[in-house]
């Protein structure tokens, strides 16, 4: 054990803008990784510090405590406080012949949640809003009111069903989207893909089968092979579905669940069509199914659009939406609605599966949205997307792809890469450039190879994405 250090701070600033426990604790740390401090050595008592350095005891309290939960000092009951032996850091051995690359589901997973956080990294297949068209000041405002208001956010539980004035406002919110709910109608979630697995472990078995969009979206057809339940698709139309084929997996299957995206669908960009949302209802109601209605987009969409649920009115129909797309990634806070029956026992199987969702995120989207900025934000959003649409379509075009379909909104752009291309070759080929591509196979419940591909509207139109395709001609 090394004896006691005296420790000057220098330089050391009252009149700077960084406080004075950050001074110290910056320079403590810089001190301890260049080893000028060793591990075992005995710092000073807190008296001793704060009268060599002329700051209150309360700052080196407070600096002592940082640097502990840092991990960079340990307290000794009775003794002071001592310098931590820190893990040295792990050399990686270099890998001559990097494995071959598997485009699946994981991989984009991979990369466009925790594996692309470089800045060169264009993110061209993301299922994301760029950050930066996404307003963060809005988010901290939130957070500062909600620190004043409701301190007991960050040390409750929360409810079962979530947090109430929440789901009182979602009343709001989807009577203006013609859906009539009461507040016991609805469940808050851990996001969309938390719904989306709540009913599915509700109503479905190991070696059931259930109807989904095909293409449709790739993490509910992981999520579903991992409960071991097999997704059957139905092909997507310009127009929504296509019922007849709907019609003859219904009577084949018998599925106690179809699960659709309907409006601004995730990857075609396409929405249901008044006849076609009417012919998807009587199905249900002839075939005896539950409808799972995924709406993860509905504020993107500009004008009216046709939802199974406003027909349905919770009879059949499971609604399902999140703020997750259009306030950030983040905040995991979704909902579902539903007849009062179900919404009550979903809620039980809620609480089995997590007990409670945080509240801390509830009640932060419920003071964004009762202050009534998120209007303005959406509208700010839904202008960036009509900005961005012409030239990421012109940009795929120029590049020899051909689209599915072309929308007037959304996040999303569904292209043909040409019968001689191959998309997850593509891909792999992109990703040596830091381009994050989305081939279709991964849209796929059958995972069949695909020469379609999935883009952001943000990011198609990038140069470097233009530069990539006229390289390969």
């Amino acid at each position: 054990m090394t004896g006691i250090q005296h420790v000057t701070v220098t330089p050391l600033s009252h009149d700077a803008p960084l406080p004075l426990v950050e001074q110290i604790t910056g320079f403590l740390r810089t001190r301890i990784d260049e080893r000028h401090l060793r591990a075992g050595t005995r710092m000073p008592s807190i008296r001793r510090f704060a009268e060599g350095n002329g700051v209150s005891r309360f700052t080196v309290v407070e600096a002592y405590d940082r640097l502990v939960a840092q991990g960079y000092l340990e307290s000794r009951r009775g003794s002071g406080f001592y310098v931590r032996e820190r893990p040295q850091p792990v050399r990686r051995a270099e890998r001559r012949e990097p494995p071959a690359t598997r485009i699946d589901g994981f991989w984009l997973l991979h990369h466009l949640y925790a594996g692309s956080d470089a800045r060169d990294v264009l993110l061209a297949g993301s299922g994301c809003m760029p950050e930066s068209w996404l307003d963060e000041e809005m988010l901290h405002a939130g957070l500062r009111a909600l620190a004043r208001r409701e301190p007991s956010a960050l040390t409750g539980y929360g409810t079962p069903r979530g947090y109430a004035p929440l789901r009182d406002l979602l009343q709001i919110y989807l009577a203006e989207l013609e859906i009539n709910a009461q507040p016991d109608n609805i469940v808050l979630t851990a996001g969309a893909s938390g719904a989306l697995d709540l009913v599915a472990r509700y109503f479905l078995q190991p070696g059931d089968t259930v109807l989904v969009d095909d293409p449709g979206y790739y993490v509910l057809f992981g999520r579903l092979a991992v409960m071991g339940i097999r997704p059957i698709g139905v092909p997507r139309t310009a127009d929504g579905l296509d019922v007849e084929r709907l019609d003859a997996l219904a009577t084949e299957h018998q599925p106690k669940l179809f699960m659709t995206n309907s409006v601004l669908h995730n990857p075609t960009g396409t929405s249901l069509s008044a006849a076609n949302a009417h012919r998807v209802l009587r199905l249900a109601e002839a075939h005896d199914f539950h409808i799972v209605e995924d709406d993860i987009l509905a504020d993107l969409h500009p004008g009216r659009a046709h939802r199974i649920a406003a027909l349905d009115q919770l009879n059949r129909v499971i609604y399902v939406g999140s703020f997750s797309k259009t306030l950030g990634a983040g905040l995991r806070v979704g909902f579902l609605a539903a007849h009062p029956d179900l919404a009550r026992d979903l809620t039980a199987q809620k609480m089995l599966a997590t007990l409670t969702t945080p509240e801390l995120g509830e009640r932060l989207v419920y003071q964004v949205l009762s202050d009534g900025y998120y209007r303005k934000h959406v509208d700010h959003v839904r202008a960036r997307i009509a900005r961005a649409l012409e030239p990421a379509i012109r940009n795929l075009e120029r590049a020899g792809l051909k689209l599915f379909h072309e929308p007037t909104a959304g996040m999303f752009l569904w292209a043909h890469a040409g019968e001689q291309r191959d998309a997850e070759a593509l891909a792999a080929a992109a990703e040596q450039q830091g381009i994050i591509l989305a081939p279709g196979s991964l849209f796929s419940p059958s995972q069949a190879r695909s020469p379609w591909m999935r883009f952001h509207v943000a990011h198609a139109g990038s140069p470097k994405l233009a530069k990539f395709f006229e390289a390969l001609r």
